[in-house]
């Protein structure tokens, strides 16, 4: 994104429920999007990831596991 960015130190803490980097700022929110993010992703046995540069914005990476189609239970191989 191209927001005001999250300072270094902050980084371990957005993915914690209820934590706001800046709860200073007018937006609604509880602190609860990237917690929920980060357990979709652990859930699949995958991660979610920021980089951020204070003044500039930040970016999220969202990483999956690759499954082949053999991984897949058998009730659901007919909806892939």
């Amino acid at each position: 994104d191209t927001g005001v960015g999250i300072p270094e130190d902050q980084l371990p803490l957005i993915f914690e429920r209820f934590y706001r980097a800046d709860p200073s700022r007018s937006e609604g929110g509880v602190g609860l999007g990237l917690s929920i993010a980060r357990q979709i992703a652990e859930s699949h046995g995958g991660q979610i990831r920021a980089q951020s540069t204070p003044g500039t914005g930040s970016t999220f990476t969202l990483l999956l596991p690759k499954r082949s189609r053999t991984s897949i239970p058998e009730r659901l191989k007919r909806l892939v």
